[in-house]
């Protein structure tokens, strides 16, 4: 609870997980730790980490009532992939994701997204590829304590063919960020009262973004339809012109952190504003982003001040959209359906994906065990239907 007064942080969720968990059971009871105060809430949540699931990807299940899986007695006991434990966890309410997206997704590729294929042999949102093919599964994947790349290529390509998963910030303190936490966090705008389901509720809708703290990107308006409102989807009958409107705010020093600026951008720290100066100004670029690419750019001064930005961009067909100061803040996506029809943006994030799936299984495979390889197959075999079925849908562009 000090770390979260000390950070200015309104809602923290410590996530139990394999190591002790049977002595952090004990702190675990569905309710707000009775620290919390108005202003300060602190969730126990857990984390399904140190689990024979683990090599699939870590788990958040955030709002889970019953903390333990149906007929298991000790972790050993719980599936050994991820689709079962989603979809329990989901059935009772709960609001549910990857930890460290990009742990198995690293790439040499430093665009975003990058058609290089990872190895998937890691513990991020690796089999995120096939869990999203299966309705009301996942509801997000966390960004900002692993390296970008990594983390928005499998989140554009999903979006890209029709998925809507929301992303999440994330510190993973002490294990990946050691020096406090609030390095990763989600913003989310709240109805009401500050508690802890309704920040849930933001963060399922998409009513928020990710930030490292030191940008913001709020009230973000796409014809003047809230982000995270009415499932974040405008309707358009034809192509035409659309406005994006948001509010910004960001700092910088006046002078630039040369150790921070020359460092690689897979070497922490992985999302930090200084990486998004531009040159040696005090200004970074806020990026409009149209189906994973960036149409837009307007630079603000990163002073603390908060100021109006406003985009014109032509939508020619079904598209996301989203607001970025890269790697700093990335909104969640508003999605513009035109003429009804179904997003598909790329042909060829399509393919990545279905190749994807296929690399996966190839690391994942041997550490399910005997007794569940035939529905896991079955959930493979799922994913590859349809991604070959968006393939077909997919334009070649």
């Amino acid at each position: 609870m000090r770390q979260i007064l000390g950070e200015s942080l309104n809602i923290g969720s410590v996530l139990t997980w394999g190591p002790c968990y049977y002595y952090q059971k004990q702190f675990f009871s569905g309710e707000d730790n009775p620290l919390s105060k108005t202003d300060r809430r602190m969730h126990y949540d857990l984390e399904v980490s140190g689990f024979p699931s683990s090599h699939a990807g870590h788990l958040v299940l955030l709002g889970l009532k019953d903390q333990d899986y149906p007929k298991t007695h000790r972790i050993e006991d719980w599936p050994s992939w991820d689709l079962p434990i989603l979809t329990w966890a989901r059935s009772q309410g709960a609001v549910v994701g990857f930890a460290h997206s990009g742990w198995g997704l690293q790439v040499q590729d430093r665009e975003i997204p990058s058609f290089e294929m990872p190895a998937f042999d890691g513990i991020g949102a690796n089999e995120f590829i096939v869990d999203v093919t299966h309705p009301n599964t996942v509801d997000f994947i966390s960004t900002i304590d692993t390296p970008t790349v990594a983390e928005l290529s499998i989140w554009y390509h999903t979006l890209n063919v029709g998925f809507r998963t929301r992303i999440a910030g994330e510190t993973d303190f002490p294990c990946i960020y050691d020096g406090r936490v609030g390095i990763g966090r989600t913003y989310a705008r709240i109805d009401g009262a500050l508690t802890y389901p309704a920040w849930l509720d933001g963060l399922r809708a998409g009513r928020s973004y990710v930030s490292d703290g030191r940008s913001h990107l709020v009230d973000v308006k796409v014809d003047g339809v809230d982000i995270g409102r009415g499932a974040s989807e405008i309707k358009l009958n034809a192509a035409r012109t659309i406005t994006v409107q948001l509010r910004v705010a960001a700092y910088l020093d006046s002078l630039p952190n040369e150790s921070i600026r020359g460092r690689p951008s897979d070497q922490q720290p992985y999302w930090d504003i200084e990486r998004a100066r531009i040159g040696t100004t005090r200004e970074v670029p806020v990026e409009l982003v149209v189906n994973g690419k960036v149409v837009a750019t307007k630079n603000v001064p990163a002073d603390g001040q908060i100021r109006d930005v406003a985009f014109e961009v032509a939508i020619d067909r079904s598209s996301w959209i989203a607001a970025r100061i890269l790697p700093s803040s990335h909104t969640n996506p508003v999605f513009a359906i035109v003429g009804e029809k179904p997003i598909r943006a790329s042909r060829r994030s399509a393919e990545w994906c279905l190749a994807a799936v296929n690399q996966c299984w190839t690391q994942k495979a041997p550490a399910i065990r005997p007794s569940e390889l035939k529905d896991a197959r079955a959930a493979y075999d799922h994913a590859r239907e349809v991604y070959t079925r968006l393939i077909a849908e997919s334009p070649e562009r």
